[in-house]
């Protein structure tokens, strides 16, 4: 029996609101503060992850 089950994507309840702070010192919009923060959770990082070695390994994307 294989083990290389898919992992499920995190789920989050609706009106989440992520915090997030900006690097002192430096510009960084709300938008790249939001990214930072997101990838610091490993559930939301192995989520990314796996969409994008799909994504990048799906074949169906090559053709036009």
């Amino acid at each position: 029996m294989s083990s290389n089950k898919v992992p499920q994507s995190p789920v989050f309840p609706a009106g989440k609101q992520w915090d997030f702070e900006k690097r002192p010192g430096i510009y960084e919009s709300d938008t790249t503060a939001l990214v930072r923060r997101l990838l610091q959770d490993e559930a939301i990082r192995a989520d990314q992850r796996t969409a994008w070695e799909r994504w990048r390994n799906d074949p169906a994307g090559l053709q036009r």
